[in-house]
């Protein structure tokens, strides 16, 4: 069971569609941004107005009813399940599985205090006062049932603007009301009734099975998800050897900030960095001047290998990630002749609090950039070329066409070398996203970078949901998916399961698991120094949830032996 948060109809979707194709039975808990919805026999008349004229998207959805409104205060349901039944998702099927959700539904009303709910003859969904002469919609229920798989599923109305459902005809029902908990004078939060549902939940359908739980955390701010979300500044660098920053200096491509902390703090961390951590749970730190444990001295290399690479970049007037984000591999890949390369400018519209890559207002790009990259590919006589990018929502489709357009002209120019690309997420959009997967890489890369608790502590301006939604979509398209993420940011080994977990379930083949390494003095702390041991054991675990590889170490980056990983037996997955 998953509490997502505030998630748009588009992303919510594509992850429901991705789990779908499993096997393990989820449950998705989460608020829409304003929207409606038809359902496949909706009448369009039954809506009243222009959608964006009251802020709000329209969405045709394959699921079954007519128009619905979802928005902040209304919490929607979608259990994935695989549904017990001898039709294989029949009619017969598809009508008991209603009733069941609807039962989780009326229990929990009653649970939070509103008792006269039930069933309407005739008009699904749950109401308050069905006997009376005025019954009143309190939750919606539109499923899918196929191949003995359900999607979609309740919009139960805690407290939501109820004027919305005035620009529509809800569910094509004009003769009757719509209310909320609220409005029935029943005060809990989303937060209240979503605890209910979870325990509803796993008493109707994991009865006999243990359920595992994961949130995101619940405080929202305006800047979530937007772009340039940034912090405080750079702040001081960390000396390679101990963690101790390094006083009068600021990371490249940035200005020193001034310390936000107060008496007796650890100079550095915002104080709205640290009030994130502390939403999600993390009050504590490793001090900046806390020794690295031996296991994380990278290995330095000094020969031509990486004098070549370099000289190859500056003369191309190249950027990579690998110094960019200040890799710790850096020497070690270079030696071998590998380089991450980092398309679409070096400036990031985003700004997580775990990336050392520059977040000014973006420039222009280079239109032979993509030309460059790939001379450097031929340069350095590569077989396998990554390219990465740093996220650029000003662009209307979030740089995809800088990944096409590389992707193109390494191929022109190496014909047989294969692509690693790893992506941002586009905002989400189906079409930027689409023309990168037509654009065929060899394996697409997306991070999830963290637990679900600490996504927006970790990275502000993206969603734990879209992600795994971009990699759903990824993997329908039939391509190779891999992700990462960085431990030691007050995540616990049983969060990294359920997202390796989560990953599985998308069809991710390939991740990557590594320690954080604070980059400067005003980036998250570190939580905790991550053994060898533990890597050992989470590699087996996440092996043991199915997915193909799993590159994990202290050292390990997402692009850390990426050739070798692409090449472990990994299949190209058949779209979904």
């Amino acid at each position: 069971m998953r509490w997502l948060g505030t998630v748009r109809y588009r992303d919510a979707h594509a992850l429901q569609r991705a789990l779908f194709d499993g096997v393990d039975d989820h449950l998705l808990l989460l608020e829409h941004p304003h929207v409606y919805t038809l359902g496949v026999r909706a009448d369009p008349a039954h809506v009243l107005v222009e959608p964006a004229s009251v802020g709000a998207e329209l969405v045709e959805t394959d699921r079954g009813g007519d128009v619905t409104y979802h928005g902040p205060g209304q919490l929607v349901g979608y259990p994935i399940l695989t549904v017990p039944g001898k039709g294989g998702g029949g009619m017969a099927d598809t009508v008991a599985y209603v009733r069941t959700v609807e039962d989780l539904v009326i229990a929990t009303l009653h649970d939070v205090g509103l008792d006269d709910v039930g069933r309407l003859e005739g008009y699904p969904g749950v109401w308050v006062a069905p006997g009376s002469s005025a019954p009143r919609k309190i939750a919606a229920i539109g499923v899918r049932l196929t191949r003995g798989r359900s999607m979609h599923g309740f919009a139960l109305n805690v407290r939501p603007d109820l004027a919305y459902f005035g620009h529509i005809v809800p569910c094509g029902i004009a003769d009757k009301g719509v209310t909320s908990l609220a409005a029935e004078g029943v005060d809990v939060s989303v937060r209240d009734v979503v605890d209910v549902v979870v325990a509803r939940a796993a008493q109707a359908w994991a009865a006999d099975r243990p359920v595992e739980r994961a949130d995101v955390a619940w405080r929202e701010r305006p800047e979530d998800l937007a772009p340039f979300s940034r912090g405080a500044g750079p702040g001081a660098p960390v000396l390679p050897g101990s963690g101790i920053a390094e006083a009068g200096t600021a990371a490249a491509g940035g200005t020193a900030a001034v310390s936000s902390a107060g008496a007796g703090q650890e100079p550095g961390t915002s104080v709205r960095l640290r009030g994130r951590l502390a939403e999600a749970g993390v009050t504590s730190g490793l001090h900046l001047a806390e020794r690295k444990p031996p296991w994380l001295r990278a290995r330095v290399e000094l020969g031509e290998g990486p004098l070549r690479v370099r000289r190859t970049l500056r003369e191309l007037d190249l950027v990579t990630v690998c110094e960019e984000a200040g890799c710790p591999n850096l020497s070690e890949c270079w030696a071998d002749g590998t380089a991450t390369f980092m398309i679409n400018g070096e400036r990031c519209t985003r700004a997580c609090g775990f990336c050392l890559v520059d977040t000014r207002r973006p420039e222009p790009l280079a239109v032979d950039e993509p030309e460059r990259v790939a001379e450097a590919v031929a340069r350095l006589g590569l077989e396998f070329a990554v390219v990465t990018a740093v996220a650029r929502d000003d662009l209307a489709d979030g740089g995809a066409g800088g990944f096409v357009a590389t992707i193109d002209a390494i191929r022109r120019r190496n014909p047989g070398v294969q692509v690693e690309v790893l992506i941002p997420d586009c905002k989400g959009d189906p079409a930027a996203l689409g023309a990168i997967f037509a654009a065929r890489p060899d394996v697409v890369n997306h991070n999830l970078e963290t637990v679900a608790r600490l996504q927006r502590a970790v990275r502000p301006s993206a969603s734990y949901a879209r992600s795994l939604a971009v990699l759903g979509r990824a993997r329908a398209a039939g391509c190779t998916t891999k992700s990462g993420l960085v431990l030691g940011m007050g995540e616990t080994d049983d969060e990294v399961l359920g997202a390796l977990a989560d990953l599985a379930a998308v069809g991710v083949r390939i991740v990557t698991l590594g320690q954080y390494l604070r980059p400067t003095s005003h980036h998250l702390p570190v939580h905790r120094w991550v053994p060898p041991e533990t890597f050992d054991a989470l590699r087996a675990a996440g092996e043991a949830l199915g997915l193909d590889h799993v590159e994990a170490g202290p050292l390990t980056r997402s692009s850390y032996h990426a050739r070798q990983a692409a090449g472990a037996g990994v299949a190209r997955v058949a779209p979904g």
